[in-house]
């Protein structure tokens, strides 16, 4: 009974949703493997693009793809250039305050720092971090000099190129990046930052919202968030 219940409940906010949007326009950044990312064939692709499609497949909506430079992208979604972010973006309460998110994907995910100098000061450091991430606020919480750049590509460079004695992100991007470079190292431990990622709504968009909110608890439920999780991001938390 119950879960007829929810599967009702899941159909009428679907239902809902379709009938006051013909299409959904997902909104991401493409350029932060392996949550999003542009591929070989010039289409947006990895965890949040294939959790993406799952979602909108699971709502019965007609999703396209728009991809926005980070720095602009919460302006861009409430002025309505794109219906939802979908972006590696973490659940904070200073985005609360400007826009809405859904039950969260991700667990909070391990943010990590990776430099060419062993046994760096973190609090006497030059730290590079993208704008307008939670992983710059850190920067700033522990007293260390913060160097903010547009892309996560750019914060790269900073420290190859000697600009900054750091870069801090979450860890599953800088893995691959530290893996290949036998000169970049992690430094010091992991850390926790903000509440698990969420697709960020519109707060004039409650039943998008719902409806969202209901496939995302769908795919917990039956383990295929899971499944995308060890996939995209194997060793992060699951549910």
């Amino acid at each position: 009974m119950k879960t007829l219940a929810l599967a009702t409940a899941f159909a009428a906010l679907t239902a809902g949703a379709a009938m006051a949007q013909d299409v959904v326009r997902m909104g991401t950044e493409g350029a932060y493997p392996p949550y999003n990312f542009i591929n070989d064939a010039g289409e947006i692709d990895g965890f949040e693009r294939e959790l993406g499609d799952e979602l909108c497949a699971r709502a019965e909506l007609t999703c396209e793809w728009v991809t926005n430079d980070w720095d602009s992208i919460i302006p861009n979604l409430v002025s309505g250039n794109y219906d939802t972010i979908i972006a590696g973006m973490s659940i904070t309460p200073e985005r609360e305050e400007v826009i809405d998110f859904t039950q969260p994907y991700s667990r909070p995910d391990p943010s990590a720092v990776a430099s060419m100098i062993d046994g760096l000061d973190l609090s006497d450091a030059i730290i590079a971090a993208q704008t307008g991430t939670i992983q710059a606020g850190y920067v700033t919480e522990i007293g260390a000099t913060l160097v903010e750049f547009a892309s996560p590509d750019e914060t790269v460079a900073a420290v190859r190129n000697g600009e900054v004695d750091a870069v801090i992100a979450d860890k599953a991007f800088l893995e691959a990046i530290v893996a290949e470079d036998p000169d970049l190292m992690f430094v010091g431990e992991d850390i926790l930052l903000g509440g698990g990622m969420g697709l960020g709504i519109r707060e004039s968009d409650p039943e998008l919202k719902a409806t969202f909110d209901a496939a995302i608890q769908s795919m917990k439920d039956d383990g295929s968030l899971n499944a995308l999780i060890e996939k995209w991001l194997p060793g992060s938390a699951t549910f």
